[in-house]
């Protein structure tokens, strides 16, 4: 398993080398026709995993589908007395399933990082590289959260409903209560990192550190907007590094992704408890989120239901995490793929709705 593991992270890091490296090595303004152009290559790739599943764990390589899964309510036990909870066509619905349902809940994400771009005034140009190093740091911190929660499943399979209740409090709370933009100055996270590194007034290119009296190129913030300020800027002395407001935006993404990853990491669980799907799937969701940013940006308010779906589907899979066992009684063997339809519904019925329902006036 460890190879199997391993020979996806190198995947992984190989295509951010090439996204950083090679075709973003230029800071530039992402337009909406490039970030739908890798928005679709980072969505094929992720569904087209699943046939990598299906194949894996078929064949059961390195073991896979052969480690327990507390979602698998009736595992096969093979001629050979072997015990298999997730064969092939079950370790793909469970896969593109999980993959469906990160992907939405990476959506809510990006009004918060709007949010987080507007308030200390990101330069267009600059956003890209945010969210790369953003994602960088939120892949290593979920693959964590991910190892932990995989452990507490087995270890207290108790833990399941405990998880499956939260993600229906959640899913409640998110539909009674409106989201808004606030100010971010008084925020904890950012006052800390002020105390831990003198920030300068104005944006250094695409620096996250600067050295005082080094001469680096400087941009003022933009005219009017709220940026970070502190007095220990340019006139420190020479030699001590400064970080600048584009370090606090990533600070705020990365501690926004944890913040998310709280709610997503539970629903993914609810569909599977095996680490190796639960991984993969997290991993490609949040692979396309920067591209999907640049796509909806402008676009975010227009989708004004999209968070009613989300609420809904957050509901609907902390009762099915509660009540798998007697689910799978009443719909039979396909109530995963019946799962995933009715997700695949309640998303679309949110996006339609968002597109063609009167605006408010």
């Amino acid at each position: 398993m460890f190879w199997l593991y391993a020979g996806f992270i190198l995947f992984v890091l190989g295509l951010l080398a090439l996204d950083l490296g090679v075709f973003h090595r230029k800071a530039h303004v992402v337009s909406v026709r490039e970030a739908l152009g890798w928005s679709v290559f980072w969505i094929v790739l992720g569904l087209g995993f699943a046939l990598f599943v299906y194949t894996g764990y078929e064949q059961h390589w390195q073991g896979l589908g052969l480690s327990p899964d507390l979602m698998s309510t009736d595992p096969l036990v093979l001629d050979n007395g072997v015990v298999v909870y997730n064969d092939g066509p079950s370790a793909a619905v469970k896969y593109v399933t999980g993959y469906l349902v990160e992907k939405s809940l990476a959506v809510d994400n990006i009004f918060v990082i709007s949010m987080i771009f507007a308030f200390f005034a990101v330069p267009p140009m600059y956003q890209h590289r945010v969210l790369f190093w953003g994602i960088l740091g939120a892949l290593l911190m979920r693959g964590v959260m991910i190892a932990a929660g995989a452990v507490m499943i087995q270890q207290f399979g108790w833990i399941i409903y405990l998880f499956g209740g939260f993600l229906i409090v959640t899913g409640i709370k998110m539909l009674l209560l409106k989201s808004e933009g606030s100010d971010l100055s008084g925020n904890l996270v950012v006052r800390l990192t002020r105390k831990l590194f003198p920030i300068t007034d104005h944006y250094h290119g695409e620096h996250f550190f600067v050295r005082a009296g080094s001469g680096a190129s400087r941009e003022a913030a933009v005219p009017g907007a709220a940026v970070v300020r502190d007095a220990v800027v340019e006139t420190a002395r020479s030699g001590v590094w400064l970080a600048t407001p584009l370090l606090l935006a990533l600070v705020m993404v990365e501690v926004t992704d944890v913040v998310f990853a709280v709610d997503s990491i539970p629903a993914i669980f609810a569909i599977t408890a095996d680490p190796f799907i639960v991984f993969t799937s997290n991993v490609f969701a949040i692979l396309g989120l920067r591209s999907l940013y640049f796509a909806l940006a402008g676009m975010i308010e227009k989708f004004r239901y999209l968070k009613v779906s989300l609420a809904v589907i957050l509901v609907l899979v902390g009762v099915k995490m509660m009540t798998h066992v007697w689910l799978k009684s009443v719909l039979g063997e396909n109530f995963n793929l019946i799962l995933l339809g009715v997700v695949a519904a309640i998303l679309a019925a949110g996006v339609a709705a968002s597109l063609f329902a009167p605006r408010k006036t």
